[in-house]
Order: C-alpha cells, then sequence, then structure tokens
C-alpha cells in the first residue's frame, strides 16, 4: 500500500518555500480533549477544519459566511449544499492531491449522513474553518478560544478535526 508520507512532504514544501526551518509541529503535555458525555447517538458534531472553505456566490466569485472572522476563525451555516462549496486554497502539494472533493477535507455530507442514519445525534447549525496561521502560540490564545465559543454558543458535543 502506498501512502503520502505527510509530515516529510511538509517539511519539504515549507523549505522549498523559502523558510528559514522547518515547520515544528506543536507539543503537548497535556492534551486538551475530554472523554464525551454522552453516547454519540445523542451528540451534536460540528467540523473545525483547516482548509480555506468558500461558499459560492451568484456573482461566482465565491464568499466566506456572513459572521465577520475572528483571528484567522470563519464559520459557515451546515445546512450549505456541498456543491456550493469550494476551495480557494493555493498552498498544498498540487502533485500528491487536489481540492475537487469537499468532503475529503470538509465532510459535511458524511456528517449529514451519520446524523440521518442515527448515528451521531444531530449537526451543529455552523461548522467552523481556521486559516493556517504558522503560529502555536496564536492558535492557543486567538484562534483556539475562539472556536471554543462558537462550539459552546452552539451546544456542541464534539467536533470532527480536519486538517489541511
Amino acid at each position: 500500500m502506498s501512502y503520502v508520507k505527510y509530515i516529510d512532504k511538509t517539511r519539504a514544501y515549507y523549505l522549498g518555500q523559502g523558510y528559514e526551518k522547518p515547520y515544528e509541529w506543536a507539543h503537548f503535555g497535556e492534551v486538551p480533549f475530554a472523554r464525551l458525555e454522552k453516547p454519540l447517538t445523542e451528540a451534536r458534531l460540528t467540523i473545525v477544519s483547516t482548509s480555506d472553505v468558500a461558499v459560492r456566490s451568484d456573482d461566482d466569485n465565491g464568499d466566506h459566511a456572513e459572521e465577520l472572522f475572528v483571528g484567522n476563525v470563519y464559520s459557515i451555516a451546515s445546512d450549505t449544499p456541498v456543491d456550493q462549496l469550494y476551495s480557494r486554497q493555493e498552498h498544498y502539494d498540487k502533485y500528491a492531491t487536489h481540492l475537487d472533493d469537499v468532503d475529503s477535507y470538509f465532510p459535511i455530507s458524511r456528517l449529514h449522513e451519520a446524523a440521518a442514519e442515527g448515528l451521531i445525534g444531530s449537526v451543529a447549525p455552523r461548522l467552523h474553518g481556521v486559516f493556517t496561521a504558522y503560529s502555536q502560540r496564536r492558535t492557543l490564545t486567538v484562534d483556539g478560544p475562539e472556536v471554543l465559543k462558537r462550539c459552546r454558543e452552539d451546544g456542541v458535543d464534539a467536533a470532527v478535526m480536519t486538517p489541511v
């Protein structure tokens, strides 16, 4: 079986972009995750992704949700049809992958299917994206708390996290 050596490719990519040192992956002594307090079949889920997901508009320029950005965080209504979503992202390995299948990096259809099949309780009203800031400090002090705030506002019990 062949697979993409993501960490190796990421390090090579950043070095190729002119960064002086390889990307440093975050390390945490304590993982800030919590055990789910209810069965998954009763839980409300959302998506949190580092992809640049936009919504096609009538003028076809695309736009993010109507909400204002806070830090690098944006939200999209979870009832947005997947065929209206796309990525404007230009910073990925175009030789190893593509962004044509939105569900491969922002699995909105799979989440709705899981809810329809009773595998999860429900899909939250908003799904979230966080533009990559390449700053662990900014992620911990600005973007992470903003995502948590929005999840709490929506009564989210768990998040599917999809890094791009």
